[in-house]
């Protein structure tokens, strides 16, 4: 379950760029201990953008145990510390020093990525991030359980239960939001509630954002991080608009695996268009791949194509599932980890389906196993079906 978990980071790392704004440099001390150190890798300080990511800092563990930082902060906001590569936690820089412990590598003779919470000793601003990692870890545990529940029901066939286990993973979503709506009208007044708004998007959550921007505002109103956070989100909201179904979808041109020519949807208006994006290292992209297998044998010589959109940084490993998956149709790379082209669909997590009508134009978003083939088939047959479409859940 994987896939919410790094789907709910994942909406803080796309609006990094609103927390981070050019600001008075600051130095912040960032300590801890590891109680079971992994000396392969190294401590980081990551900064992200999207999928994309930046090591600002790193540092051994020490024979006892222990690390320390020494962060200059002349961007505020949110920054992931990464334990050796077995744990991670996201914490708020600016004027507070922080002691962070990691329980580090796991013992068990079958290892796990499923690592405990991780608290962080700071101040005001990382107390919201304490609230907030605490609500994404909760979640994940139970969408855990639900899987693995959903999973032992006797009698139900697979897609039965991957429709039970979405009617479940809705009401967590539900009961995430609501938590994290509380984060942001209680917590209002701390710089930090900055990283709790992105996950707040959507018209029925605006007059609720307002209120915080406007708290933050009259508190500081020169602070250069809210001013950039609300210039992102206008463009923000702009893109999601010209996104809306009717809308051509925007233009973009990416290379093939060969390199000797480039893609995008602009191609292959006068048919039906199936565009996927994904990654070679995202599981549940590649658990999508037969459904699509099943959509192109099944629209094959019907006027629908395909096109599937790697935001690999790694062009061998993206090469390397290609030939794994074996997959019939146009594949090109985004270049830059799709940086550029995530912005411009502004979607956060993979797989994010999309189908495009003849013209150009967005007719179905989100779409995944059933739900694809029925906007399809309806596409094929001029016959409308109704059908609910999966959230792109992450990697």
């Amino acid at each position: 379950m994987e896939k919410m978990k790094c789907s709910l980071a994942f909406f803080v790392a796309v609006f990094l760029g609103a927390c981070t704004a050019p600001s008075s440099e600051k130095e912040i001390t960032i300590k801890g201990k590891v109680q079971f150190p992994d000396n392969q890798f190294n401590m980081e300080i990551v900064e992200r953008n999207g999928f994309d990511k930046t090591i600002i800092d790193s540092c051994k563990v020490n024979e006892d145990g222990t690390y320390r930082f020494t962060m200059k902060v002349d961007r505020p906001g949110v920054y992931t510390l990464d334990c050796q590569k077995w744990q991670s936690v996201q914490f708020w820089a600016e004027d507070e020093d922080l002691e962070i412990d990691f329980r580090g590598m796991d013992t068990a003779r079958i290892k796990i990525k499923n690592p405990p919470y991780v608290y962080i000793n700071g101040g005001p601003n990382n107390e919201v991030m304490n609230l907030m990692n605490w609500d994404s870890y909760r979640n994940y545990q139970l969408m855990i359980g639900v899987s693995q529940g959903v999973y032992r029901i006797q009698g139900l066939d697979d897609q039965a239960k991957q429709e039970t286990s979405m009617k479940f993973y809705d009401i967590l979503g539900e009961e995430s939001r609501a938590r994290i709506k509380y984060i942001a009208e209680h917590y209002a007044d701390r710089n930090s509630v900055l990283a709790v708004l992105p996950m707040l998007r959507g018209d029925q959550h605006a007059e609720l954002v307002e209120k915080v921007l406007a708290r933050l505002e009259a508190k500081n109103p020169d602070y250069a991080p809210l001013k950039k956070y609300k210039t992102d989100m206008a463009e923000a909201k702009a893109l999601r608009e010209s996104l809306a179904e009717g809308n051509v979808a925007p233009e973009f041109s990416c290379p093939t695996p060969d390199g000797n020519k480039n893609l995008g949807p602009q191609d292959f208006k006068g048919k039906i268009l199936v565009l996927d994006f994904w990654a070679s290292w995202c599981g549940p992209c590649r658990a999508e791949i037969p459904h699509l297998k099943e959509a192109f044998e099944s629209c094959n010589g019907k006027g629908v194509e395909f096109l599937s959109v790697s935001i690999d940084k790694d062009g061998a490993a993206w090469r390397k599932a290609m030939k794994e998956e074996n997959m019939p149709w146009a594949q090109v790379q985004a270049p830059k980890a799709g940086k550029d082209v995530m912005k411009l669909y502004q979607f956060s997590g993979i797989p994010y389906i999309l189908v495009l009508d003849q013209e150009g134009r967005i007719v179905g978003k989100n779409l995944r196993g059933k739900a694809l083939m029925d906007k399809l088939e309806e596409m094929v047959s001029g016959k409308k079906k109704e059908s609910v479409a999966m959230p792109a859940m992450g990697m």
